[in-house]
């Protein structure tokens, strides 16, 4: 049996509709693996969504089957309301078309971030299908406003910190001026030299770190683990950190629980969230 959502399609559209009458709060939502939907006075962007069980049917029949852990919180055509989406890098989970196209079906005029680097595999992919708005390219170091939002890319391990041969990044993570707020969304990452140094100065008001891990037996690009994402966040003076990156897949998860104990070992502040969960901050 699939994980339950806390709250999902219909009951969760009403939750996003509902959080509307805070405008000068910061709202969040897991959706599942490392998306996250995030509002902010009406507006909303979507981190990195996973909405559909392309891996799963790609996989069924291989030596890596993609069994799936819990169930699908929306339908991505249901969520017209989005403004801006990103992608951190081209792996499925993070770039699916299964999911993009649904979802840039419902209003051509989002905004898809994306990095620089990865331009002309995010256009084979999804086929020129994002309407009359090109992706907007970043690598780190840049800051780049999209619709009201501020973007700063950093870069991101998995499992190197690989670059085009124009130097500019492969794996990217998105720190974003929300209003007042500061989010920062890591992609798929290990830790590296020099990542405090860099995210420190931001003073990020949430992190989100993904704790799966980095096993080689899976064969797959790895993460932090519950035990760095904890001491990563730590580190860099995260006001709030809330995992991501499992309960997807059964061959590439991690217990939740294992990053609580390490986040109340390192004083971390944190939130375990659940599927269609909502974590709402006021100043």
């Amino acid at each position: 049996m699939l994980k339950p959502a806390f709250q999902k399609d219909d009951t969760l559209l009403a939750d996003i509709e509902a959080a509307r009458r805070e405008p000068d709060a910061l709202h969040i939502w897991w959706l599942g693996q490392s998306g996250f939907l995030v509002q902010y006075a009406g507006r909303h962007m979507l981190f990195d969504p996973y909405l559909s069980d392309s891996l799963s049917e790609k996989y069924a029949y291989t030596a890596k089957p993609h069994v799936r852990l819990s169930e699908r919180v929306i339908f991505p055509g249901y969520l017209d309301i989005v403004d801006v989406v990103t992608s951190s890098h081209n792996h499925t989970d993070h770039l699916d078309y299964d999911t993009l196209i649904p979802l840039f079906a419902t209003g051509w005029n989002k905004k898809l971030v994306i990095p620089e680097a990865n331009r002309a595999f995010v256009e084979e992919r999804l086929r020129g299908q994002w309407g009359p708005n090109l992706p907007i390219g970043i690598t780190d170091g840049e800051t780049i406003p999209v619709d009201g939002f501020v973007f700063h890319g950093v870069p991101a391990a998995h499992n190197e910190l690989e670059r085009d041969d124009q130097g500019r990044c492969k794996f990217m993570g998105y720190v974003v001026d929300v209003g007042p707020y500061r989010v920062y969304h890591s992609g798929d990452t290990l830790w590296y030299d020099g990542m405090v140094d860099i995210l420190r100065p931001f003073s990020v008001d949430v992190a989100f770190l993904p704790i799966n891990g980095n096993k080689p037996e899976r064969h797959v690009a790895g993460n932090l683990n519950p035990d760095e994402a904890a001491r990563l966040g730590r580190d860099i003076g995260a006001k709030l950190v809330i995992p991501h990156h499992y309960d997807l897949f059964e061959f590439n998860t991690a217990d939740p629980a294992d990053f609580v104990k390490a986040c109340e070992q390192y004083g971390t502040p944190y939130r375990v969230m659940q599927l269609g969960e909502r974590v709402s901050l006021s100043r």
